[in-house]
């Protein structure tokens, strides 16, 4: 229902586009505004583009002792389409410091076009986090959470990435994979897909039968996991996602095209095995999960800087600082700006927290910042001075207009 929907939306933005045409021809009247035009055309792109949803837990599945899975409707209109390997971020006041995180979708886009529809999102734990012991231990059924529409590139491109793919998965960086893996069977894609997930012991092998039960069903995918700490009398695949593994798996490399997800410790030793084999970089495709766990061991880091120095950070252009620090704070070099700025009650909009969507990028007007180089930041921005809140790191003091 929700297809013909838009389906209806968009015939009718054809229909006043014709019309505001006419109405521009000898003869054809003048009394046209545009109102009607304007009303169509926001209709249309809220519905497949919405900024912000409401999404109400309907269902909580235990996946592993570490991983939940929580299915969503959205409560406030309809769920948009989006693409498999896609996220949403997800917005959350805990202990009334107001911050969101990005999670991959774990469903695959609705194929029946069902009214409301579903969405996944799937948790793991992580020790010394903020936000996923929240979501694990305190959101509950018909609780209710804000997010972003469906965002990020991380899916699969026909023309581009061809129809033999291998995914590198670890942990929790799975969950972009089912939905792909889901969505190319559901839909008979005529794809090869190999996926290697490397887990430490069995019990962290997150949807470990599901995928054991699609690769009997589907001849066209196959599935290697693989155990860093496996039990005794373990028999399958053990060790890491190194250069032996993926070739003892997979085979010949050439003509595959790779996609990499799972802790940011897993992206170095994946891209060193891949050069390894000889796959070249515009056959490789990386998901990114938030920043580094120690920025200080990031290439051009400086020498001697301890992540536990302090520095002032002077906020102007902000009109409600919600802090007794006035609009000087004080920020560990050793943690983003962005979670800084949080802690202080100061919301910087946010859609990745990857360094890659800009939607945080904020004027740096004096001071120096470190930014890990897989910070997507823009020429211009560089010219002009302009950072990426939620990768940007403080080398000194700074002064920033938000």
């Amino acid at each position: 229902m929700e297809i013909i929907n838009w389906l209806q939306d968009v015939r009718e933005h054809r229909r006043v586009s014709q019309r505001r045409k006419d109405l521009r021809q000898p003869g054809r009247g003048s009394d046209y505004t545009g109102d009607e035009y304007k009303d169509v055309v926001r209709r249309v792109v809220t519905r497949l583009h919405p900024e912000r949803m409401r999404l109400r837990v309907t269902e909580i599945v235990q996946e592993t002792p570490s991983t939940k899975t929580f299915r969503f409707e959205r409560s406030d209109g309809p769920l948009p389409p989006f693409r498999a390997g896609q996220y949403v971020n997800v917005f959350v006041d805990v202990d009334g410091v107001l911050t969101s995180r990005p999670y991959s979708i774990s469903s695959p886009p609705q194929t029946g076009g069902t009214e409301g529809g579903l969405l996944e999102l799937t948790v793991r734990d992580n020790p010394g986090g903020f936000v996923a012991p929240y979501l694990l231990n305190e959101v509950q059924v018909g609780d209710e959470l804000e997010t972003t529409g469906p965002a990020g590139s991380f899916y699969h491109e026909p023309l581009i990435d061809g129809d033999d793919l291998v995914f590198l998965a670890g942990g929790s960086g799975i969950t972009p994979f089912r939905s792909i893996i889901h969505n190319t069977v559901q839909r008979g894609h005529p794809l090869k897909m190999h996926l290697l997930y490397g887990s430490r012991v069995p019990d962290d092998v997150i949807f470990g039968d599901e995928l054991n039960q699609l690769a009997k069903e589907h001849p066209d995918f196959n599935y290697s996991p693989v155990i860093s700490e496996p039990p005794a009398g373990y028999e399958g695949v053990t060790g890491f996602l190194d250069a032996d593994i993926i070739r003892s798996e997979i085979g010949d490399v050439k003509g595959k095209t790779f996609y990499i997800c799972g802790p940011q410790v897993m992206y170095e030793f994946c891209l060193a095995a891949l050069a390894e084999l000889g796959v070249p970089s515009h056959k490789i495709r990386r998901e990114l999960f938030g920043p580094p766990d120690d920025v200080t061991q990031q290439p051009g880091w400086p020498a001697g800087l301890s992540a536990e120095a302090i520095f002032n950070v002077e906020v102007v252009g902000q009109r409600t600082v919600r802090t007794s620090a006035g609009s000087v704070l004080r920020a560990p070099a050793g943690e983003p700006l962005m979670n800084t700025l949080e802690r202080h009650g100061i919301v910087v909009p946010a859609v990745c927290r990857t360094g890659a969507c800009s939607a945080c990028r904020t004027r740096l007007l004096s001071g120096r910042v470190f930014m890990p180089a897989h910070t997507a930041l823009r020429e211009s921005d560089q010219e002009h001075g302009y950072i990426h809140a939620c990768m940007s790191y403080p080398l000194e003091n700074l002064r920033i207009r938000l």
